[in-house]
């Protein structure tokens, strides 16, 4: 609401206030406030309940008026006094009410009704998930604003993507028609699907974004852009692209309101340190580490540990950094969203009736592709809250990347944007980079993001993965070929790359130590043909050793996962970085060559390799 509307409101509760205790039996009885003391306690008491509700129902007025009217009580407090708001005697309060009620406040709601009905259009078109909406005035909602309507008795958010003239605004509606109800059995919704509901058993019917509007539908400009909830209170839950939490769990509470769209950090905010994340798992800190705050591509397909992968990402981040991880679902599957949510509670990533460290938010396949769009930024804005507010260093996980840009197409062309290359939109570059730039590290925290890149046709040169693969710092590829020999994660050595594998960045020995491994493996990959044609037999001596060592470099790539514990029965391992690389100059120098390749399965540093590998042969002496 603009300013002047908040000035006319002061104002109003001036006259009021000081009408009602310096007038009363007409203009010609006018006293001194001190004289009429009784009748401000009156007018103050009639009218500040009233003004606590008209800023929160009534007309829906913005917060900032309701602090306006605590500021202007503070005052009348300081100038007459705290008695002017006790509470009067019945007898001045029943006089003073019937001509308080039935006249001022009449006329400041019908004031503030009118005043309102600028903010109030209509629906003028309907074309798929993009609605045009007219107003009768030339004040328009800003580009990005958030408008909000009534779809089947249920809140529909629009935001605002292009001003068209006439007074019209073309929108873009975003998730919000998914139904709850709450029946007794017996009952059915009047929905136009027959169903039988259990006794307070809560069913969720969801329609796609613009299903059910029609024209001339009154449309409400927020004056805002799309706000959701963050804080401590998202940790667990699972949102939708507005915010509003879709977990059947109840209202998020104690949380602040921000919003999604919001500029990159600014370069002097941004911190200029390359600095590594150690994530304990040790393929991925020795051959393709982290960068704090950095983008990485994780490449995999189903069945290879993607999942898992995930998850002890988050627990070990959790563990080592003290940081919340926010997982944004966009475009994929329900039901693997589904699975994810009840696998972190039996992982205990989420606990219900304890301290969760990940907030969930879904914008999946069958929504919107308003929704598709946005809900990466949803899921951005709960992470840089952690980030900013509480200095945390914050993992964030988008799956799907690819899904992002795909909305972005399936949109474009209903805003009327002529098709660039492959028929993506001519905003790619755009939108791909005002979001990837707000992931960054700043001198408070950092914002990590591993980013699952889906590449259509296998086609690297397609515009979609070609953009993502501009801001990534990191590729992680899952293997399936490595995950058919039971080594995981599935992480393949010689395909994952980082550009933090720098010895000005990461130092001499670990750069020194992950080039070693890295050989040896492409070594023992070239020579896997003539051991499958020959046999190891025909291989030199040196070669031998070579493939002896590389085996137990590929073994001692497997970890134990924390998050896997329940399944596996072996316990997890978190490997320090220092530890990660003096275990494998161990196994170059030849340090562990009287071990056997069975040691380095499944465990965490070589002092738990060596310990496996005289337990083993031990028993093998017995037999």
């Amino acid at each position: 609401m603009p300013l002047t509307i908040h000035l006319l409101a002061l104002f109003d509760i001036a006259v009021l206030a000081t009408n009602y205790a310096l007038a009363r039996g007409g203009t010609g009885n006018r006293r001194t406030v001190s004289e009429n003391s009784d009748h401000t306690r009156a007018a103050f008491s009639l009218f500040f309940p009233f003004a606590s509700n008209l800023t929160s129902s009534t007309l829906s007025i913005h917060p900032p008026l309701f602090t306006h009217l605590t500021m202007f009580k503070s005052g009348i407090s300081r100038t007459l006094g705290r008695s002017a708001f006790a509470r009067p005697s019945s007898s001045v309060l029943s006089s003073v009410r019937p001509t308080f009620k039935n006249n001022a406040l009449q006329a400041l709601t019908a004031r503030y009704a009118s005043t309102d009905a600028a903010n109030i259009g209509k629906i003028h078109q309907v074309i798929g998930a993009v609605v045009d909406v007219k107003f009768d005035t030339e004040t328009l909602p800003s580009i990005l604003n958030g408008l909000v309507t009534d779809n089947g008795g249920q809140k529909l958010v629009l935001e605002v993507a292009q001003h068209l003239g006439e007074r019209v605004v073309r929108t873009i509606a975003m998730d919000g028609t998914c139904r709850y109800f709450s029946q007794r059995l017996g009952i059915k919704p009047d929905l136009g699907a027959e169903l039988e509901l259990r006794r307070s058993m809560l069913t969720r019917l969801c329609t796609t974004g613009t299903e059910g509007l029609v024209r001339g539908a009154k449309v409400t400009d927020t004056g805002l852009p799309i706000q959701i909830p963050v804080g401590p209170g998202t940790l667990g839950r699972i949102m939708n692209v507005t915010g509003d939490p879709i977990d059947e769990r109840g209202p998020i509470k104690g949380v602040k309101m921000a919003p999604i769209h919001a500029e990159a950090p600014e370069f002097v905010e941004q911190s200029t340190s390359a600095e590594v994340l150690v994530t304990g798992i040790k393929v991925v800190d020795l051959l393709a580490p982290y960068a704090r705050g950095g983008k990485i591509g994780l490449f995999g397909g189903a069945g290879v540990g993607k999942t898992v992968f995930i998850q002890e990402l988050i627990n070990n981040i959790a563990k080592a950094h003290g940081g919340y991880s926010v997982f944004t679902g966009v475009g994929e599957r329900t039901r693997e969203g589904n699975d994810l949510y009840h696998e972190m509670q039996e992982t205990r990533v989420i606990q219900l009736d304890g301290e969760s460290k990940v907030a969930l938010v879904f914008g999946q396949m069958n929504e919107p592709p308003g929704a598709r769009a946005r809900v990466a930024l949803t899921g951005l804005t709960i992470a840089e809250y952690f980030r900013d507010e509480e200095g945390q260093d914050v993992l964030l996980f988008i799956d799907n990347i690819f899904r992002f840009t795909q909305a972005g197409s399936e949109v474009s062309a209903l805003l009327g944007r002529i098709p660039s290359a492959v028929g993506y939109q001519p905003t790619l570059a755009v939108d791909m980079g005002g979001m990837q730039e707000r992931i960054t590290t700043t001198k408070k925290g950092s914002i990590t993001s591993v980013q699952a890149v889906y590449v259509p046709a296998d086609d690297l040169t397609d515009p979609a993965p070609a953009t993502t693969f501009a801001h990534l710092d990191a590729t992680t590829v899952l293997s399936r070929g490595i995950s058919e020999l039971g080594i995981y994660p599935a992480v393949d050595p010689l395909d994952s790359k980082s550009r933090m594998l720098d010895p000005r960045i990461v130092g001499e020995d670990h750069y020194n130590t992950a080039t070693r491994v890295q050989q040896m493996l492409q070594e023992y990959k070239s020579l896997q043909d003539i051991i499958a044609i020959l046999g190891m037999d025909e291989l030199s001596e040196a070669d031998k050793l070579t493939v002896e060592r590389a085996r137990k470099m590929q073994r001692f790539l497997s970890q134990p996962f924390t998050v896997a514990q329940v399944f596996t029965g072996i316990e997890g391992a978190l490997v320090d970085l220092k530890d990660t690389i003096r275990s494998f100059k161990a196994i170059i120098n030849g340090d562990c060559d009287d071990l056997p390749e069975a040691a380095f399965y499944m465990v965490g540093d070589i002092e738990s390799a060596r310990a496996k590998g005289e337990k083993i042969l031990a028993e093998l002496e017995k037999q």
